[in-house]
């Protein structure tokens, strides 16, 4: 699966895709990552990616046209009245991400991951984007979702587009380097997990591993994880 991030920080989302899983997934193929900075797509020579808002208040508005001219780099569009054929592709999603878009959840992430082979995640920023992207994109035939990650306002979208690269990856064959780590496909979130030393002291007082995890009967200890959840 491929994951194109359009931002004005890329170096956020760099610093994430190269450590740990994300980064072992895109060595070995199970998925690509391409982040496109916005500020390459402008004219000025300030490389201004946002402008005042009409009629007034504060904040500044992220343009249009650098994020149209992000999508042509990307698809290899000569124009904004091309933007790409393939676009109605039904393995194409474009998302917006935006405080009040669609509450993203683990439901979500696994049909994007099943249903989907690009996911293009647009971070927004400051006061949010000139509505007239969502026309324009809409007019070239692209499959939409604005999308939240919570109910909660964050500075910027760089943060909501690395959970949704990240809870998604989850579902993709070989990234977890087996199925078994899917901990909601064995006994659900949240069971109770431990790891050595079997007694943990601390000022005087033990903390002990529960016996049925050290007592090696997998019956027994498979019938407490699901208990537990």
């Amino acid at each position: 699966m491929r994951f194109d991030i359009i931002t004005i920080f890329p170096e956020i989302i760099n610093a994430y895709i190269n450590e740990s899983i994300i980064k072992r997934a895109i060595k070995h193929g199970f998925l690509d990552v391409c982040v496109h900075n916005l500020r390459d797509f402008t004219k000025d020579k300030h490389h201004k990616t946002d402008d005042r808002p009409f009629g007034g208040g504060p904040g500044m508005v992220m343009k249009v046209e650098p994020i149209i001219k992000t999508l042509e780099a990307i698809f290899g569009a000569p124009t904004s009245e091309n933007i790409i054929s393939e676009v109605g592709a039904p393995k194409i999603l474009l998302v917006i991400l935006t405080a009040d878009g669609k509450q993203f959840d683990s439901k979500q992430a696994i049909r994007f991951s099943k249903k989907y082979k690009q996911i293009i995640l647009i971070a927004g920023h400051y006061e949010g984007i000139d509505a007239r992207l969502k026309k324009v994109l809409q007019a070239s035939g692209f499959k939409i979702q604005e999308i939240s990650i919570g109910p909660y306002v964050l500075t910027g979208g760089e943060l909501p587009a690395l959970v949704i690269l990240d809870a998604m990856a989850r579902y993709i064959p070989g990234v977890l380097g087996k199925e078994e780590s899917l901990e909601e496909k064995r006994y659900g979130v949240g069971v109770p997990a431990y790891t050595r030393p079997e007694v943990f002291e601390h000022k005087g007082k033990k903390y002990r591993v529960p016996k049925v995890l050290v007592s090696g009967d997998h019956k027994k200890i498979d019938l407490w994880r699901k208990t537990k959840k």
